[in-house]
């Protein structure tokens, strides 16, 4: 059933309320984060904002779960808010700010990428465990501030990087680590969109190694085991609303990760046949590939070779959409079995130092080592 909360009436309650009841349940008189004290038998009522695409895909999902007992939501738009909550059967608060006032004891935030920080550092004040869409922020110095304060309030983050959550990549980190494919020597990474965002996204972006490289900047080091020391990266401008904004819209990256294995990105706004995201894993034993399937968006033209029989994905959504649910599962699970975060502040990190480094050396024509980066 829907309902508003009242900010009024709860404006006498402590922003940690349903944390600290949480705790007295578990026995334990700790005014400290959730994430230490909730049993296994234990749900949690998790506070989402943010109710446009993603914030909806999430509000399904969290709605779906056997792990949350109630769903609040909260957008800038309060109308959007509640329609959000009236279709997933959840509830809303008229502000964003005023979700912290419903008890919540976890918290989503699918909102805008430059109020994540803002967002972080509330929850952190809050001591509420976050689960925070992918940039932390677009620079280092605002990241850095986030990770301090979170680090001091001692609560558990977890960053949006789904692919870490993918079946496929999974599958590729247990065959590097086993050693199955023997000594790594090359890796392949792609993350073509099938259209350009609009301009209004693009102005605020950070341009594409900020926002869609990036997840290739942190599943390759996680696949691979080996940070990346150094890139040198190229760009191309071919629609005017990129070079208006200083940014590219192809784009490749030559990676050198630590010990000498070389990885090679591309990365795209346009690509006629769909959304492709593939990584391809070349070892002195074997060679592997993840997002090869009958809607990778390629067309073979060798002779003899079928044709696709099915449509290439439409978006990041439909390729990821288990490893959007898994994510979430995960933070929830690590909420209430007080575990660390399978994807951290400062994972979330080093990530931004590559795309930084990378945008350096496209602007600069050289290869940037990450430690320039600091």
């Amino acid at each position: 059933m829907l309902t508003q909360h009242s900010v009024a009436a709860d404006s006498v309650r402590s922003p940690c309320l349903g944390i600290v009841s949480v705790i007295r349940r578990c026995g334990k008189a700790r005014s400290t984060s959730a994430e230490t004290c909730l049993s296994n038998d234990v749900t949690v009522h998790v506070g989402l904002v943010g109710a446009g695409r993603i914030g909806g895909f999430h509000a399904r999902s969290l709605s779906a779960s056997p792990l949350v007992n109630r769903l609040t939501i909260a957008d800038v738009d309060p109308h959007r808010a509640a329609e959000l909550a009236e279709a997933v059967g959840a509830h809303y608060v008229e502000s964003p700010e005023a979700i912290f006032n419903a008890g919540i004891d976890a918290l989503v935030i699918a909102a805008a990428t430059p109020a994540h920080a803002t967002w972080l550092h509330m929850a952190a004040d809050a001591r509420v465990p976050a689960f925070c869409e992918k940039p932390i922020a677009l620079d280092l110095a605002a990241t850095d501030a986030v990770i301090d304060d979170v680090k001091q309030a001692g609560i558990m983050v977890q960053i949006g990087f789904q692919r870490r959550f993918d079946a496929g990549y999974r599958a590729a980190r247990e065959a590097v680590q086993s050693g199955s494919l023997g000594d790594l020597h090359l890796v392949r990474l792609a993350t073509h969109d099938p259209a350009p965002p609009p301009e209004e996204y693009v102005a605020g972006s950070g341009g594409i190694w900020r926002d869609l490289a990036i997840h290739d900047f942190d599943i390759a080091p996680w696949v691979v085991g080996r940070p990346v020391v150094e890139v040198y990266c190229d760009g191309q401008a071919n629609a005017g609303v990129f070079a208006k904004h200083d940014d590219v819209d192809a784009a490749c990256a030559v990676l050198r990760f630590e010990g000498g294995v070389l990885g090679v990105v591309s990365a795209a706004r346009n690509d006629p046949r769909g959304y492709d995201v593939r990584m391809e894993i070349f070892g002195l034993r074997d060679s592997i590939a993840v997002g090869w399937d009958a809607r990778t968006p390629l067309r073979s033209i060798e002779p003899g070779v079928a044709a696709p029989t099915e449509p290439g994905y439409r978006n990041f959504i439909e390729r990821f959409e288990p490893a959007y649910r898994a994510e979430l599962q995960g933070f929830l699970a690590a909420v209430r079995d007080g575990a660390e975060s399978e994807c951290t502040v400062t994972d979330a990190r080093r990530a931004l130092m590559v795309a930084v480094a990378a945008d350096r050396s496209r602007r600069e024509h050289r290869p940037v080592r990450i430690e320039e980066i600091g």
